[in-house]
């Protein structure tokens, strides 16, 4: 699986793996059938009411038309602008487009990807072929909007390997936090924290392993002695504690 880093908020480097074409594939179904129930529903209401009946020429029909073309056309460009970078589809299939150098994507980074669509899955008798061959050449899961916007899709879905990894038993109920400053870590933090530490280990990369567990010191505030992977493992089982008691 292809895979991108990205540097994060904490000046620290991850690791994530590409949407997969397949994933990105359904999450693109899944928008057009949400569009298609939508477009349903409302031309259900239209006949339901007898604005149907009225005629093409009729103002109401115009306004059912609207109803229904204006989603359709910037329901990717929404949701994406809404939603931090997801559309329905893609939060089912737990996708987000990011920029490359790991930033969110400015108004017009969407803009120009929504633009691209038009090339990339909309050419009359060519549908998403070019988005799919591109994708699949890239490397990097861009399409052609992707790559003239700087973005691309990465997965959200934990690794197996970081989960089996850092898989360990639930601390005793009387057990006492080390550092109680964990509970003020964010579950993004402590994802990213496993991510790191998982990689780290798998590696044998010490110096990310070091560099995690200073960043983690300066973001909680403390000192300790403890060895790197004991401290980050240490900060894990506390929060994991204190967040089951609170």
């Amino acid at each position: 699986m292809a895979t991108i880093r990205v540097h994060t908020t904490q000046n620290v480097t991850l690791e994530y793996e590409v949407g997969s074409l397949g994933n990105r594939i359904v999450a693109a179904i899944l928008d057009s059938f949400i569009l298609i129930a939508y477009a349903a529903a409302v031309f259900g209401l239209a006949v339901w009411l007898g604005v149907s009946q009225l005629g093409v020429y009729n103002p109401l029909m115009w306004l059912v038309g609207l109803l229904i073309g204006i989603p359709y056309v910037f329901y990717n460009l929404g949701c994406e602008v809404l939603f931090n970078g997801q559309s329905l589809g893609k939060k089912a299939m737990q996708l987000r487009v990011i920029r490359l150098d790991g930033t969110a994507p400015r108004l017009g980074d969407y803009f120009l990807r929504w633009l691209l669509r038009i090339v990339d899955t909309s050419l009359p008798g060519v549908g998403g072929l070019v988005a799919i061959i591109t994708i699949a050449a890239n490397g990097k899961g861009q399409r052609l909007g992707d790559i003239a916007a700087g973005t691309t899709v990465i997965s959200l879905k934990p690794r197996a390997e970081a989960l089996a990894t850092l898989a360990t038993p639930p601390p005793p109920e009387d057990y006492e936090p080390v550092f109680p400053q964990a509970a003020d870590l964010s579950d993004h933090d402590v994802a990213l924290l496993r991510q790191l530490l998982s990689r780290s280990l798998q590696q044998e990369n010490y110096v990310l392993l070091n560099e995690t567990a200073t960043k983690i010191k300066e973001l909680l505030h403390v000192q300790t002695d403890l060895p790197d992977e004991a401290f980050l493992r240490t900060v894990l089982r506390d929060h994991a504690h204190l967040s089951s008691t609170t």
